[in-house]
């Protein structure tokens, strides 16, 4: 038998799609939807709790239930390519590589911070709850809902080179700061993995708590000694940005297989 609140997902979600609420577009009130489509308040929750895990919705006690703008547009995807960037010195990554003109979402941060999480503290090569210089923003193009946070923490050992450069400089500047005293060139590597957020995150990137994230951590690594110089964290909501990997060939499956004939068959 199939369920009323799955019925009226589907209507709400077709009138999203179709434009009649735009994103960031607060929805009528659970109880105004009860009436328009004859049911009870607990049919229109499931229906509206089936569209958060969805991406459609966000639903926020007080503050009601907005359009997502993940929805409304195609996913990013990102790729593996770090580039200069064009509008200063310094890298994009590959969330942030294609030519849409990002914002910040918020106050920049950049100031000395406790690193408390073991996992991220070991990537660095320094113990938990040591003192390390802390960069956060959160950034996303323009006229949309947050799409990432970030936040980076710097070695002791090159806090100093960077310390006094502002929260918020264009894109990657602060590593050619870090390579020009010595570091070049810096190399990364990427660790991903789907988990839920925080409340806090959820807040920032305007999603519910119940849908996903992924957590990128990049790890620079300095050319001069092969050791860490920062740690990036950043994370995305699940809806919004697809990874894109090319897959190689090994040396030994660069040629045909032999045909069947051929392979000692007597």
């Amino acid at each position: 038998m199939y369920s009323r609140y799955l019925d009226i997902a589907s209507r709400i979600r077709e009138r999203i799609e179709a434009g009649e609420w735009l994103p960031g577009a607060r929805l009528p009130t659970l109880n105004d939807l009860a009436a328009e489509y004859d049911a009870n308040r607990d049919t229109i929750g499931r229906a509206i709790a089936l569209l958060e895990t969805e991406g459609y919705v966000w639903a926020v006690q007080g503050r009601g239930i907005a359009v997502r703008y993940g929805t409304m547009r195609p996913r990013r995807p990102r790729g593996d390519l770090v580039k200069r960037n064009e509008q200063a010195t310094g890298y994009s990554f590959p969330s942030a590589s294609s030519q849409e003109v990002w914002v910040r979402h918020g106050e920049a941060v950049s100031a000395p911070a406790r690193l408390d999480n073991p996992r991220v503290a070991k990537l660095l090569g320094v113990d938990p709850g040591t003192e390390v210089l802390r960069r956060f923003r959160v950034t996303g193009p323009a006229s949309e809902a947050p799409f990432q946070i970030n936040v980076s923490w710097i070695h002791p050992r090159v806090a100093d080179i960077v310390a006094d450069l502002d929260a918020k400089p264009a894109a990657g500047e602060w590593l050619h700061h870090i390579e020009n005293a010595g570091h070049w060139p810096i190399s990364w590597m990427e660790i991903h993995r789907a988990r839920m957020p925080s409340k806090d995150e959820a807040a920032l990137l305007e999603i519910p708590t119940n849908l996903p994230v992924l957590e990128i951590v990049r790890v620079g690594t300095s050319g001069a000694d092969n050791k860490p110089v920062e740690v990036t964290e950043y994370v995305v909501a699940s809806d919004r940005v697809e990874t894109v990997h090319v897959l190689h060939r090994a040396d030994n499956a660069q040629q045909p297989w032999p045909d069947s004939g051929s392979r000692g068959d007597s």
